[in-house]
């Protein structure tokens, strides 16, 4: 799934396994096929969601594009250079470039320092300051960035709210004056309200900074209002992939037509069919032959259980993973 826009990211057939432990000396070994061909592009200023249900492997595709676990194979691109298989003293000065928000703000967060210590640690690290002043004035403009008052700097995180410790969060991530930003389910631990005020600094911040963000969730509520591109991922692999106004409005993917079934309809007078997944979700150690999505999918044929779809266009902005010649209530 490529993009027209100068990539800063390109993940190139990206696989991730984990072996499981042998129950018995002699046995094969299993794996859990976490990731398993995943392929992506983020263009400067861009910001591509990738969505899915919990343990479908958006998480982990995040974790190891930022070099926090190695791929089984794949490639990992920033600027055209190859970072996945990058020794620690070269990937160091270009860890800098990638940050990440984490999912939650009560833990990510060291309870045991106050917030000017949680965000000079970056700052030190990649010596980005060398005086007390600079310190000073770098920990000032990030807390305004973030839009959190001047004397936050003296707090410890227990003393504020979970969306102000996101924002903490935030600020962390910007303090090394990064491209790219993994936002990893970052607004899943908030109510409702707040989870709209993060979204928007977020994307006031791409505006003034040109940030790239890959944004993790399950949330298409809030992917609507942030995102470019979404990449809608199921049990390892993507199955639909659209710009925001094609995935919203044509899904075509009837996984992705009952994720966004799903979503709440703000207006009360408003409907929208719910489409219920019945059968199970395969599990990702024995995989099935052909379609991942065929235990579950409505429209399954003959053709499903025996071949395994590609990403193929099915419009200027659109590609998905399925075997069906037209989009189902198309």
């Amino acid at each position: 799934m490529m993009n027209e826009m100068p990539a800063v990211i390109e993940v190139i057939g990206l696989k991730k396994y984990f072996p499981l432990p042998r129950r018995h000396p002699g046995q094969a070994r299993s794996q859990v096929h976490a990731v398993d061909g995943v392929s992506f592009t983020i263009g400067r200023g861009e910001t591509l969601s990738l969505v899915g249900e919990s343990g479908c492997g958006k998480s982990t595709v995040g974790r190891t594009i930022l070099g926090l676990a190695k791929p089984t194979a794949g490639e990992v691109r920033l600027d055209g250079i190859r970072i996945d298989n990058l020794p620690r003293r070269k990937l160091r000065p270009l860890r800098r470039r990638m940050q990440v928000v984490f999912q939650d703000p009560y833990s990510s967060l060291n309870p045991r320092l106050r917030v000017r210590e949680i965000l000079a640690e970056p700052i030190a690290n990649f010596s980005l300051a060398h005086s007390r002043a600079e310190f000073s004035a770098r920990i000032a403009g990030l807390l305004q960035k973030v839009r959190l008052p001047a004397d936050a700097a003296a707090r410890f995180p227990h003393e504020f709210s979970g969306g102000q410790r996101q924002r903490i969060g935030i600020a962390r991530a910007l303090a090394t004056e990064p491209e790219v930003i993994i936002c990893d389910e970052a607004v899943s631990a908030l109510d409702v309200s707040v989870k709209a005020q993060v979204v928007n600094l977020l994307a006031d911040l791409q505006d003034e900074l040109g940030l790239s963000l890959l944004f993790i969730t399950h949330d298409l509520a809030i992917v609507e209002h942030l995102t470019h591109r979404v990449a809608v991922m199921y049990l390892g692999r993507i199955v639909e992939a659209a710009d925001r106004d094609s995935l919203f409005t044509r899904p075509w993917h009837p996984y992705t037509q009952a994720l966004l079934s799903a979503v709440p309809v703000p207006d009360p007078a408003a409907s929208r069919q719910r489409m219920i997944l019945k059968g199970d979700v395969p599990s990702p150690v024995d995989l099935p032959r052909g379609c991942r999505f065929q235990s579950r999918c409505p429209h399954v044929f003959a053709r499903c259980r025996t071949e395994e779809p590609e990403l193929r266009a099915v419009g200027e902005a659109q590609w998905v993973a399925c075997h069906l010649d037209r989009r189902p209530g198309g």
